[in-house]
């Protein structure tokens, strides 16, 4: 099937590694033109190795100036974006017992602010251009609440609900906006969650994957590329009356009417 994605401008932050390594991948091969952000230039070097000379930018987008310097860089080196991708950030899972405000405060900074330090000046400058789509990558507990990620969860609940309203607020401007929200999926990332999960509960990594694996009706992980493909399918023409909402791709573990 033919996405109609081909020669688009695709922004992918967090895109040297998991599910925005996969995305970034995935829209390389419809024939799109890749930008991705990451913290470490050495993991963006990889990246763009991997990806064939893709144009690459280090930055650390808790900080809003440096998200909107790497913008910058990438609509010079590449041109004006298409398509952003939202996969950067990740909070620091800490059991309930352990938050304190500043916990709280690191999880935003790490997952919501790394996200909307990208989409504000991003939906602003679609908006102005007269079109163009964001997809994040929201993880799935910000709709199901887990005693060791609340502050993550928390964070990940405001992304969709900035979601549901940034793309009202923009949908009149040709502008969509959408989310897509994984279960547990084979990255690095889920693997140190599983680990942790382990510690907490006294038993092994095996354990801990087994027990993790039971609770999905599909009977494992998802892919990287699964989540991608996803997100293609949002990012497109395909999906063009679709937007303001979050996908769930986690193999029926939450099954909620949304």
């Amino acid at each position: 099937m033919d996405l109609g994605l081909a020669g688009k401008v695709v922004l992918v932050t967090g895109g040297s590694k998991g599910i925005g390594l996969a995305c970034a991948a995935a829209f390389a091969a419809e024939g799109a033109w890749i930008a991705v952000c990451s913290r470490s230039r050495d993991n963006v070097e990889r990246a763009r190795t991997e990806l064939k000379g893709a144009f690459g930018v280090a930055a650390d987008l808790s900080d809003a100036a440096a998200a909107g310097a790497m913008i910058d860089a990438v609509e010079s080196g590449v041109g004006p974006v298409d398509i952003l991708v939202n996969s950067a950030g990740a909070a620091k899972r800490t059991p309930a017992d352990e938050l304190t405000p500043a916990a709280w405060r690191s999880a935003f900074d790490a997952k919501f602010f790394s996200y909307v330090n990208v989409i504000d000046p991003m939906v602003k400058r679609m908006a102005a251009r007269g079109g163009g789509v964001v997809v994040s990558v929201i993880g799935s507990g910000g709709k199901v609440a887990s005693p060791t990620h609340l502050a993550g969860g928390a964070a990940n609940a405001a992304l969709m609900l900035a979601t549901a309203g940034l793309g009202a607020a923009y949908a009149s401007r040709s502008v969509r906006v959408v989310g897509v929200s994984p279960g547990l999926t084979e990255t690095g990332r889920v693997a140190e969650g599983l680990a942790a999960d382990a510690r907490l509960a006294g038993i092994s990594v095996e354990e801990a994957r087994k027990h993790s694996v039971g609770r999905i009706p599909i009977g494992r992980l998802a892919t990287p590329r699964e989540i991608a493909d996803a997100v293609l399918f949002l990012a497109s023409p395909r999906a063009g009356c679709i937007t303001g909402v979050t996908l769930s791709a986690d193999g029926g573990q939450n099954p909620v009417v949304l």
